[in-house]
């Protein structure tokens, strides 16, 4: 829902600008609870694959936490910066294109926020330091359009690919909150679970950008767009089947049986529908209903292999 733009909304004193930023672009409660799932089930499918009992301390969680939050926060800090000129053009409803905040402003608090990240870590988990130096870096590079960014616009499959990699990365440092702070080997199994990681953004990516065909806008990128209604739903049914596929590998590394296995079918069917009637008509109420099920697959997919078999190993003991 595009929201409405208030007259007054300039004159607002910075904190009340960056609270309707955040409603608008990153509202912290929701991804605050996304990434700390995404976080607790990297750290603990990192553990299980290492066969340790309990889980990591409390004080790295959340340390870990605010630091994989805030790098998302980055991640979108950056994204308004890439997209300052198409936004402008094409989404002026958007919080820096009609001037709720400027791009100023949000440079201030992403230096504030990486000034913060650096002496939290450096103080509580200096080993974590290198893994956020290297998500740093990527997304530095990324925030470049790693230095060809006229070529990436005219190839999209490249551009999405490239830059999602940076979920992974991410991953590694909250896997890291394990295996790196014990003094370990990553388990070899956590490259399945990265692989999904990386998957579960496409599935993402591709998700929220399937549309009806009355719902196209000049401006607006969406794959249905560019490859055609049909063979956009189909695209998005074939990254979900790949992900389940890795999920299933990454849960037998993790050695969870064939209830999993059950379980990750059936998610996998349950996330599938949307696309199947969206074939069958095309409605809005379909594309949309893609869109969350690419949410909550992403979900299912990290409770699945880290954070419900974390859980139920705590419950026991």
């Amino acid at each position: 829902m595009i929201p409405k733009t208030m007259p007054d909304e300039r004159g607002w004193p910075l904190w009340k600008r960056l609270y309707q930023y955040q409603k608008e672009r990153f509202p912290i409660a929701g991804h605050g609870a996304l990434v700390a799932a995404f976080s607790f089930s990297a750290a603990a499918y990192s553990r299980i694959c290492r066969g340790e009992a309990g889980f990591i301390s409390g004080s790295a969680f959340l340390i870990g936490v605010f630091t994989t939050v805030t790098l998302f926060l980055l991640v979108r800090i950056f994204d308004e910066h890439k997209d300052e000129e198409e936004d402008a053009r094409f989404r002026s409803h958007l919080p820096v294109p009609r001037g709720l905040v400027s791009l100023r402003e949000l440079r201030a608090v992403g230096i504030g926020v990486v000034v913060v990240q650096v002496i939290v870590n450096a103080c509580f988990l200096p080993k974590m330091l290198f893994l956020y130096g290297l998500v740093i870096a990527y997304l530095c590079l990324m925030g470049k359009e790693f230095f060809i960014p006229r070529w990436l616009k005219k190839h999209q499959f490249w551009y999405v690919t490239s830059h999602m990699f940076i979920i992974p990365l991410i991953d590694i440092y909250a896997s890291g909150l394990d295996w790196l702070l014990a003094g370990a080997d990553a388990p070899t199994g956590l490259l399945f679970f990265f692989a999904v990681s990386y998957m579960n953004g496409i599935v993402l990516e591709v998700g929220r950008k399937v549309r009806a065909p009355k719902d196209e806008a000049e401006g607006v990128l969406t794959y249905t767009h560019q490859l055609g209604t049909a063979r956009a739903a189909w695209l998005w049914l074939g990254i979900l089947f790949v992900t389940c596929v890795l999920a299933i590998f990454a849960a037998n590394y993790a050695g969870y049986g064939t209830v999993a296995f059950a379980v990750l079918g059936l998610v996998f069917v349950v996330c599938s529908l949307p696309a199947w009637y969206f074939l069958r008509g095309f409605s809005a109420k379909s594309a949309k209903a893609i869109e969350y099920a690419s949410a909550l697959w992403t979900i299912a997919m990290y409770l699945s292999l880290g954070g419900i078999p974390m859980i139920q190993n705590l419950w026991i003991m």
